[in-house]
């Protein structure tokens, strides 16, 4: 991407209102973008603390939005999308109390049928193999064990051993 010189910060925040009017975007994407676009330190500040204020830019609001998008579109876990939000620097303080209010039972809802399709489509030598690629695929997507477990219909680890 090349990086335009040199953008006055009235020029940036007229395209960064636009762009916070079509859809929802954190503190740190704009602040990327403005030093992309080669806009002042100073200037960023000034632009951020306008957006702030009238509310084209709000984390919490983002950080409920990208949760929930997450879940249900991109079927990823709790585990992916903390780790998303922590890159885009999310004070945990918003993302934590969110989180929490989401119920394991919407994540076994999303997940329990990827992993009956995962199955059907995962080979190996024996169940114990087929067993810990899905759960392996699971965990990649941000699931955590006890979830996974609940979906695979495992109580313990001895199970798979069987």
């Amino acid at each position: 991407m090349e990086k335009k010189q040199n953008m006055t910060g009235k020029q940036a925040y007229e395209k960064l209102s636009a762009l916070c009017a079509r859809s929802e975007h954190c503190q740190q994407e704009l602040l990327d973008k403005m030093a992309q676009w080669g806009v002042a330190a100073d200037e960023q500040a000034a632009v951020m603390a306008r957006l702030v204020s009238e509310r084209y830019v709000d984390d919490k609001r983002f950080c409920r939005a990208f949760i929930l998008d997450k879940i249900r579109y991109s079927k990823w876990g709790r585990r992916k999308i903390e780790q998303s939000l922590w890159m885009k620097h999310i004070d945990e303080s918003i993302s934590r109390p969110m989180l929490d209010d989401i119920e394991d039972e919407e994540y076994i809802s999303v997940l329990k049928p990827m992993i009956r399709q995962k199955q059907r489509s995962t080979t190996g030598r024996n169940d114990y193999e087929r067993y810990m690629k899905v759960i392996k695929w699971a965990m990649g997507r941000g699931y955590t064990m006890d979830i996974i477990r609940q979906c695979m219909d495992i109580r313990d680890e001895d199970e798979l051993l069987d």
